[in-house]
């Protein structure tokens, strides 16, 4: 089983900017195996994929957000980041790290995104 915890998040203004964090860790498993990735719900919408960062460290951000939002990671650090900028009010939802690798698929928590003035 795959642990995945995240951090971050909370209230910021619009056109303001949020880093998200999620570390994962697993017995027997190092961090650079895990495909990696981002997801949210925003109110009154099932959960979406935000981006991705596979384990060969190729990216994919959505549309809705491409240009706004940033994907990294960091192995060294067992880290994923989520840098979110020019953030709007339907930007505001939960959102929830994932962590995959083979039949192993893990969530985080959920980390609240408030976008308001």
């Amino acid at each position: 089983q795959i642990q995945v915890v995240e951090s971050g998040g909370g209230l910021v203004q619009p056109g303001g900017s949020l880093r998200l964090s999620c570390t994962a860790s697993g017995f027997g498993m190092t961090f650079d195996m895990f495909t990696m990735a981002w997801y949210r719900q925003t109110p009154g919408k099932q959960r979406e994929l935000v981006a991705i960062n596979s384990d060969d460290g190729r990216t994919y951000v959505e549309d809705s957000v491409k240009g706004r939002f940033t994907i990294s990671r960091d192995n060294a650090k067992n880290t994923l980041d989520l840098h979110l900028s020019s953030l709007k009010p339907e930007d505001t939802g939960v959102y929830y790290c994932n962590a995959h690798w083979r039949l192993y698929d893990s969530w985080g928590q959920g980390i609240q995104v408030t976008v308001s003035s």
